[in-house]
């Protein structure tokens, strides 16, 4: 019996993503497109949908993060054995990188739902003896290397996967791209599909074009013009020579560059971004796609502590598998119970921090919360742009501050951010506690979202395309004290779920910055001192936010309009 015995016996949607992350100890993961392709997948194994997942086996992660005394970050390695948790697969396929063969072999990782759903994960694996010793590491380090090692690493994912899927019996449905790295998918589709040369016309596509975007949707993820890879034609040449005509790929995916997302959008009928802001935005970026929206969602089970998974069990029977149900918290948890499930989740971060700084942190002061990857539009530092101001605030109304995230390894800004965050905690040290917690995951974030008692957020708008970090606040009834961007433009009930910093208008630190002071002073921390009026605005996080942003109603929605057409 094949262990895939029970996965290809019916059509399945392939869901191509460069990152997921299925847990903790395995490294497949730098942040959030990761942790949403992941909470993604556990949706799907709850509602029993058929898909099979595609993403590379990342054996040495993303990167392990320390801080050294300065603030400064380190990096190492974060390795981890495929074989401990997943099962060799037994197929094996070629594709020519560079007029040469490169196999790829994969991995079985069977995500296994809290509600006995099953599904497959394929992690591909170019560390095979056939290879050289070189192309044996094209599947080792997420978003590492050059341009060259991305490009390699984009081809065994979206041509490498595709291949591999057949090789296995698979018979796919439906292609979903979560982002443009597996754009590629799309290319080795057109190869597959060709009219007859007999029924061509002079000048007409061999490639059956309409045929291939039937089959294929795609979610773009970032507003940021950076974040879309691009690869240059002469690398592009020198690494994919005469796989498919230069002239149909620059038609596709543009003539100055490969262009990874145009090449998804040229190739995808269904395309969407991940809030209604953000696709409004990539509608100017790329003028003339239809770009819908299907506004991300974070996984119920896994962002909910143990408390509250205790409490919406008691009162709320069924939320796991319906979280619309959550939209009766307000009248059905009592105040108290939310109280207490917020205390031992609170208790909970106070332990990590004082384990992996030192630092013991007040259980009865309000805690606020900050953690995403560490970039420049991202503003972590926006909160101590007047450092007498915030001191100022807090020797009236004591507050704490705790923050994590990993910048990566190629940006400087980012680092110098993490830098400049320790030097802010030390010139704030005896008026407000402050800690950097090292090494950011999904146990760390979990206990952060459900933690701290106020989650913040200031990215430069509108450069935020979704963002979810608040939302699993939400399903901890931790209120937002954020910027409007992302989702929180659709999720933010002033006063009712959390708090808007700033106008929805285009960035101003200034503007942003003494909006956010005067937020937190005047309003955020006065409330926090009545306790019936906070526990209002805690369940109305719950029952107006966790009811609607969740990865059940995302994935419902993506099976309503791209999966079934």
């Amino acid at each position: 019996m094949s262990m895939l015995d029970g996965f290809t016996h019916e059509p399945r949607i392939a869901y191509f993503s460069m990152e997921i992350a299925l847990q903790n100890e395995i490294p497949t993961y730098s942040g959030g497109l990761g942790v949403l392709a992941g909470d993604t997948m556990r949706s799907a194994t709850d509602l029993e949908l058929p898909m099979v997942a595609v993403t590379l086996v990342s054996r040495a992660g993303y990167f392990c993060q320390t801080i050294d005394a300065d603030g400064r970050q380190k990096e190492t390695p974060m390795q981890w054995q495929p074989g401990d948790y997943a099962t060799p697969l037994n197929a094996k396929i070629a594709v020519i990188i560079e007029n040469r063969t490169v196999w790829v072999c994969a991995w079985l990782y069977i995500l296994q739902g809290h509600m006995n759903g099953r599904q497959p994960i394929v992690l591909l694996d170019t560390n095979v003896a056939e290879n050289s010793s070189e192309d044996r590491k094209i599947t080792d380090t997420l978003y590492g290397g050059d341009s060259a090692y991305r490009l390699k690493q984009e081809i065994i994912l979206g041509i490498g996967g595709v291949r591999l899927l057949q090789a296995l019996g698979f018979e796919i449905r439906q292609y979903h791209m979560n982002e443009g790295h597996s754009a590629l998918l799309g290319v080795e589709l057109l190869r597959r599909f060709q009219y007859p040369n007999e029924d061509l016309r002079p000048g007409e596509s061999p490639y059956d074009i309409p045929r291939v975007r039937e089959l294929c949707c795609f979610t773009t993820h970032t507003p940021v013009d950076a974040g879309h890879d691009r690869f240059p034609y002469d690398l592009v040449n020198r690494l994919l020579s005469d796989f498919i005509d230069t002239a149909t790929l620059k038609h596709l995916a543009g003539d100055e560059s490969l262009n990874m997302t145009r090449l998804a959008l040229n190739l995808s009928e269904h395309v969407n971004g991940v809030a209604k802001r953000h696709a409004e935005v990539s509608r100017k970026m790329f003028p003339g796609y239809r770009v819908k929206a299907v506004t991300n969602g974070v996984h119920p089970y896994t962002w909910s502590s143990p408390g509250f998974v205790k409490l919406y069990d008691q009162h709320l029977p069924g939320w796991c598998h319906e979280p619309e149900l959550l939209v009766r918290a307000d009248g059905c948890l009592p105040d108290n119970d939310v109280l207490e499930a917020h205390q031992r989740a609170k208790i909970l971060l106070i332990d990590k921090i004082r384990t992996l700084t030192g630092v013991s942190f007040d259980s009865q002061l309000p805690t606020l919360g900050f953690a995403r990857r560490m970039t420049a539009y991202k503003r972590p530092d926006l909160l101590f742009s007047d450092i007498e101001r915030l001191k100022s605030i807090a020797r009236n109304q004591p507050f704490q501050i705790v923050l994590a995230g990993k910048a990566h390894p190629h940006d400087q800004g980012g680092k110098q951010l993490i830098e400049m965050l320790h030097r802010h905690a030390r010139e704030l040290s005896g008026v407000i506690g402050m800690v950097f917690l090292p090494g950011y995951d999904m146990d760390i974030a979990r206990l952060m979202v459900a933690g701290v008692d106020v989650w913040l957020n200031t990215p430069l708008r509108p450069m935020e395309a979704s963002g979810t970090s608040g939302m699993k606040a939400a399903f901890n009834g931790v209120p937002n004290l954020s910027v409007l961007d992302g989702w929180w433009l659709e999720g933010c009930i002033e006063g009712v779920t959390g708090w808007a910093v700033g106008d929805s208008m285009e960035s101003e630190n200034g503007n942003d910055a003494a909006a956010l002071y005067n937020k937190l002073e005047q309003v955020v921390l006065p409330l926090y001192q009545n306790q019936a009026a906070w526990v209002k605005v805690m369940k109305g996080a719950i029952c107006k936010n966790a009811s609607f942003f969740n990865s059940h109603r995302m994935m419902r929605r993506y099976t309503t309009e791209a999966y079934i057409r």
